[in-house]
This record gives C-alpha cells, sequence and structure tokens, in this order.
C-alpha cells in the first residue's frame, strides 16, 4: 500500500496539481493503471471566459475625456485579464480533466506571451488548452497565427524589405528546434517567409500579401518561394525539433536531469507518430521507469502548483479571489504574465530569500494563523494593472478572507497518517519536530505539514 500511495501521489502531482480532499478515500483500490487512464479521459471543452463588458465609449461620447476612456479601458483591461487569470487557476484547481490543464499550465509557459489585450489573452490560452494533448503540428500552426504571439513578437511590423527576424528567431529557438540546430542565415530567411502574417483589428489572423516577400530563400536546406506556414513544415520535418520538445517535456514532468536514454526512444516515437502529444504523456506517465525512486519528489513547486495543490486539499471559500493574483505575484509567478519569451524558470530558480519564508507561511496566513508580513524585491517589475509590490501589500491583502471547511478535513483525515497524503516522500520528514509545533490536532498537523520544507517538493 505505501509504495502504491507513493506511485499515486507522484502521478496526481506530475499528470496534475495533487491529490484532491475528495480522492484521498478513492485512491487505495485503484491500479495506476486505472488512475492513468482515467487521467487521460477528456470531456468538452469549456473555454477560460471573462465577464466584464468590453468599455462602451460610444455610449458616452460625449460625457467622458480622453483621459477618463483611458483609466476606463486600463481598469476594465486590468478586471478582464484578472477574471481570465482566476478562471485559469480554478481550472487547475477544481476541473476533472487534471491533465489536460497540466498541459495546459506547460504549454502557457513553452509558448510564453505576455501582451495586455485580454481577448487575445483568452484566444491563446483557449487555442493551447483545445491543443494541449492534441497534435502538436497544431498548436504550433494556432499559436504561430495567434494575435497575441504575433503581438508580442512583433511580427506585425514584419515586412517585405524591411523584415523583422523576433518572431522567426523565436519560433525555432524556444518553441521548436533550440539552439545548436539552424543558423542566423536560416533566421533571416524565415523572417522573410513570415512577412506580411499579423492581424486585424478584431485580432483576426491575416495574411497581408502586399507586405509578403516573394522572393526565393533558402531554409534548413531547402529552396523555394516560400511562406510562414512552408517555414513551420519544414521546421517539424527536423527530428531536432521532436528531440527539443520531447527533452522539455521530460524535464518538466519527470525530472530537470534528463535520461538521454529514455528521450531518445521517446523523442523518436513522437516524431513517428506525427507530434501525437497525448501517446508521448501516455508512454511517460505508464512508464516503469517514471516511478523510479530519483523521479519521485525531485522538483520544486511552481507558485501556481504550490497554491493549486494546496487549494486541492483544503476546501476553501474566497472571499476575495483577486487576493490570489497577489500571492501569485509575490512568489514570481502570475498567470498570464511569463517574465520574457523564454517562459518561466524551474527548480531552485523559484526558491529565493524574498520567496522561500513566504511559501513557508502560506498555510498559516490562509489559515488566519498569521498576517501576511512580507518586504518586496525592489527590482520587479510586474505590473499586470498594480502599480508596484508595495501596493499588493496594503491592508486589504493582508487578510486573505479565506475560509477553510476544517471540519470536513478532520473527517477525511480521521484515521489516517496525514503526511502519507501530503509529504511526497514521507519518511523523509521528521513527525515528532513537526508535532511539537502542534496541538496535535488534524488541523494544526495539516497546516504544520504544509509549512515544511518537504512540502515544497513533488
Amino acid at each position: 500500500m505505501a509504495d502504491s500511495l507513493l506511485h499515486h501521489k507522484h502521478l496526481l502531482w506530475r499528470a496534475g496539481f495533487g491529490m484532491g480532499i475528495n480522492q484521498i478515500g478513492d485512491l487505495k483500490d485503484k491500479s495506476i493503471k486505472a488512475l492513468t487512464d482515467e487521467l487521460f479521459k477528456e470531456e468538452s471543452l469549456t473555454e477560460v471566459m471573462y465577464d466584464t463588458p468590453d468599455p462602451d465609449f460610444a455610449a458616452d461620447m460625449n460625457t467622458k475625456t480622453p483621459e477618463e476612456k483611458k483609466k476606463e479601458l486600463q481598469r476594465i483591461t486590468k478586471a478582464q485579464n484578472n477574471e481570465l487569470n482566476l478562471n485559469f487557476l480554478d481550472k487547475m484547481v477544481n476541473s476533472h480533466e487534471q491533465l489536460r490543464e497540466k498541459m495546459a499550465f506547460f504549454w502557457h509557459g513553452h509558448f510564453a506571451s505576455r501582451v495586455n489585450n485580454p481577448e487575445f489573452n483568452r484566444k491563446l490560452l483557449n487555442t493551447i488548452r483545445r491543443n494541449a494533448l492534441g497534435n502538436f503540428k497544431d498548436l504550433l500552426f494556432e499559436v504561430s497565427s495567434s494575435p497575441a504571439m504575433l503581438s508580442f513578437l512583433n511580427n506585425q511590423q514584419n515586412k517585405k524589405d524591411h523584415p523583422n527576424e523576433n518572431f522567426a528567431r523565436e519560433v525555432m529557438e524556444l518553441f521548436t528546434t533550440g539552439r545548436g540546430n539552424y543558423t542566423e542565415q536560416d533566421i533571416r530567411e524565415g523572417a522573410r517567409a513570415f512577412t506580411g502574417w499579423g492581424f486585424d483589428k478584431e485580432g483576426n489572423f491575416k495574411e497581408r500579401k502586399q507586405l509578403h516577400d516573394e522572393g526565393i530563400k533558402t531554409f534548413l536546406g531547402k529552396t523555394g518561394n516560400f511562406k510562414g506556414i512552408d517555414i513551420l513544415n519544414i521546421i517539424l520535418e527536423q527530428k531536432a525539433t521532436a528531440k527539443f520538445i520531447t527533452t522539455k517535456i521530460y524535464t518538466f514532468f519527470v525530472n530537470e536531469i534528463p535520461d538521454n536514454t529514455i528521450i531518445d526512444t521517446l523523442s523518436s516515437d513522437f516524431y513517428n507518430s506525427g507530434y501525437d502529444i497525448k501517446k508521448l504523456m501516455y508512454s511517460i506517465f505508464s512508464g516503469s521507469w517514471f516511478y523510479d525512486q530519483k523521479n519521485i519528489g525531485n522538483r520544486i513547486k511552481s507558485p501556481v502548483e504550490l497554491m493549486a495543490g494546496m487549494m486541492r486539499m483544503l476546501p476553501m471559500h474566497i472571499q476575495n479571489p483577486e487576493n490570489l493574483i497577489v500571492y501569485q505575484k509575490l512568489l514570481g509567478q502570475m498567470l498570464l504574465y511569463p517574465p520574457n519569451v523564454s517562459g518561466w524558470p524551474n527548480g531552485k530558480s523559484w526558491i529565493d530569500s524574498s520567496t522561500l519564508m513566504l511559501r513557508l507561511q502560506v498555510p498559516q496566513i490562509w489559515s488566519g494563523l498569521r498576517p501576511l508580513e512580507y518586504s518586496p524585491r525592489q527590482d520587479d517589475d510586474i505590473d499586470m494593472g498594480m502599480k508596484s509590490r508595495e501596493t499588493a501589500l496594503n491592508k486589504a491583502f493582508k487578510n486573505p478572507n479565506i475560509t477553510i471547511d476544517w471540519d470536513r478535513v478532520e473527517k477525511v483525515f480521521a484515521g489516517k497518517n496525514c503526511e502519507d497524503y501530503l509529504i511526497q516522500k514521507a519518511g523523509t520528514l521528521d513527525m515528532a519536530s513537526v508535532k511539537n509545533f502542534s496541538d496535535k490536532s488534524i488541523k494544526m498537523t495539516v497546516i504544520n505539514l504544509m509549512s515544511t520544507p518537504e512540502y515544497q517538493l513533488m
């Protein structure tokens, strides 16, 4: 049972956002294969949306000054982006399709985009969620023609005689083949092929033929009058693309230290399958090597994984959900707002002197046992409608206004060792020390376990 539970926890954290409180009693009789098959079941996609209406400037054309209209637009833009953020987080916490949302979370960092337009963000986010377990070719084509990505990587300004290389470079370096598998000349020729790719004011993709370079290009050893779609197809013909994507998936879902033998096999199968993402992920989660001791409890949870995991385990009502965006901000990972086109870092980069203490204190803060006391870093430039981290620390955010159903937690964990369900490798934790700081109630044991360094690992 101990090994079975360990493997269940491992799978649920890597293929989702951890064990939900409703799963604690359901796993003991379920095999890993049954749980894996369950994770791969897909339902009809429910898009992440926002309800805040767009500004209706026509209705008050003569009553608002340009400055007032600008402020109103900023307010609405912030509200819509915040709704997208929180609704995406809610999917991670509550969706039965944990694997879809975990894959969407991965692709959200892989195809990193940072634009202020909430409609563009909505389209890209749902494109990623819709294709998260589909075909990488479809995902790449749709992301590459999305207004968010074309805007973020400046391809709206890419035109014949004055090509902008930013989009072509990042598509190759970060999204497909990786460094070392192309030349600067390939980037220049690729940029020429992408000239004219853009979007209209409604965000619809447009190939603006009058801006496209019709000349002959030579790209990755092939020559022709290539367009953007030809460049993407040539990129997908490269086995280096399958290897790059497989390696990135392996280091995210399995181990930050690549196992090249396993990756080579997975990569070859991924390429031969025509880039079938679901088949690749099933091979990973059903592989016996996935459950090797070296792959369990070796990853530091990202801030979003940490928060979503706590929210899945602790049934809570959050009076002011926007406070969750403040915690994302303070911990260094705001959904919809990656630091740059490379996406978020992983591993030990999540743990520094400015975030470690807060990570350990979040369970106590959310439980109402202590206030939020935090000194923000001075070099943070994340905005998203908030003036600064200092603004985020006003009195409204010091009280998280979270109510946790501890009666339900007590009933679920009654007669069980809490650490078996909350800590990936429960044997690594000195429970005597944990209980010394507790009144030995289930509530305090859960809070104290979630406040340990061991809980930071998955």
